[in-house]
């Protein structure tokens, strides 16, 4: 097909970022479908992984609970990867009009998704704001699980966000005390609430009387992780906007190639 050299510094622009995309969400859905399916030779995978590179966290990520949620997850995700940049990609490679309309309009479709959540999120702060706190409550309320051997996602995400960050629970250790209540425990406070020593992927607490004794000296029981979070993404907010920005102008970049290309094939085909 004789396009110009604009038309084809589009469509092969085009192929090549939805191929790349097309591999990973290939293989992120792949992935998805091996836990689902055969978790023992993923957990035997892990191990010899594990041995050799000293990983701490694959130990973590081998809980079946973790394993079965983070199945789902990915075959989610990777099937929506795989989809969209499967439109893209034969549609820049077969030159076909429906496939790059169909893609362009799934981009504008997200791109307007995008933009409408972070206005309403704006318009309505405070409502927002309230919202994911309880959603962020609900999920230590209903999924945490303070016994490492029943760890699942959200489990793992907290600790995780915890020993990162130096906090602990949404606003203190008391949005876990339910959860030890109902243990019948003497613990007050999760290990990752506490100083870490060695590997803070590990939770290893400093001070062993940490997570029965809690105090300012061993660990960070009254910080909370929603403020600390809000105030890291403040201290680090020209990284986000760029990263915002920049997802963006990607979005509208790939929309704008589909169409030109969508276009230019319309025009070549009116001439034949």
């Amino acid at each position: 097909m004789g396009l110009g050299c604009g038309n084809c510094f589009a469509k092969y622009i085009l192929c090549l970022f939805n191929f790349g995309l097309f591999l990973a969400g290939g293989a992120i859905l792949t992935v998805g479908v091996w836990l689902n399916l055969d978790k023992k030779s993923f957990i035997a995978f892990t191990k010899i992984v594990e041995s050799e590179s000293q990983i701490p966290e694959f130990q973590q990520f081998t809980q079946p609970h973790v394993i079965s949620q983070l199945s789902y997850i990915l075959i989610a995700a990777g099937a929506f990867i795989f989809l969209v940049s499967f439109l893209g990609y034969c549609g820049a490679l077969r030159e076909s009009r429906c496939l790059l309309a169909f893609y362009g309009i799934m981009l504008v479709l997200i791109l307007i998704l995008e933009i409408t959540a972070a206005g309403m999120a704006i318009a309505y702060r405070a409502k927002a704001e309230d919202e994911t706190r309880k959603f962020l409550q609900t999920t230590i309320k209903d999924y945490y699980t303070p016994q490492r051997d029943k760890s699942d996602v959200v489990t793992l995400m907290w600790n995780y966000l915890m020993a990162q960050m130096s906090c602990c629970g949404l606003d203190s250790f008391e949005d876990f005390s339910d959860k030890f209540k109902e243990e019948n425990s003497t613990q007050l406070i999760p290990a990752a609430c506490c100083v870490l020593e060695g590997d803070i992927r590990r939770f290893t607490p400093k001070f062993p009387n940490c997570t029965t004794s809690p105090s300012y000296a061993n660990s960070y029981y009254m910080t909370g992780c929603y403020k600390t979070v809000l105030n890291w993404v403040l201290d680090h907010i020209n990284v986000v906007i760029w990263v915002v920005l920049g997802t963006i102008f990607v979005e509208l970049f790939t929309v704008f190639l589909s169409f030109c290309l969508c276009k230019a094939l319309q025009g070549y085909d009116d001439d034949k």
